[in-house]
């Protein structure tokens, strides 16, 4: 089995029993997936990043892919800014669209 394939077979596992990540505007890409060593990095990203439940993702896909797939030993998951939260995860969001509603309506 090569490299690829289980690569290949990681990544479409990820879309049928993951589905919930690309609903919510998650991303996920397999950085490795090495049948040699049983190690698989996984790197999620989009609203992942700083979403309060991505850890909770981050452990279903570690244990699940431990016990779906033989020859994999060892999952690392990556979020990017994990449990962050600020200015750059509500801008464009729904406040300033309210504000540039009112201003609107004001101008009627």
């Amino acid at each position: 089995m090569t490299e690829e394939s289980l690569q290949k077979r990681i990544e479409n596992w990820m879309v049928g029993q993951m589905p919930i990540i690309q609903m919510h505007g998650g991303t996920s890409v397999v950085r490795e997936a090495n049948p040699e060593t049983g190690e698989v990095t996984v790197e999620l990203g989009g609203t992942c990043s700083g979403c309060g439940i991505s850890n909770l993702t981050a452990q279903n896909i570690k244990r699940d892919l431990i016990m779906d797939f033989e020859e994999v030993q060892d999952v690392t998951v990556r979020v990017p800014s994990t449990g962050d939260s600020g200015s750059s995860t509500v801008e464009g969001g729904r406040g300033g669209d309210l504000q540039f509603s009112n201003e609107s309506a004001e101008h009627f």
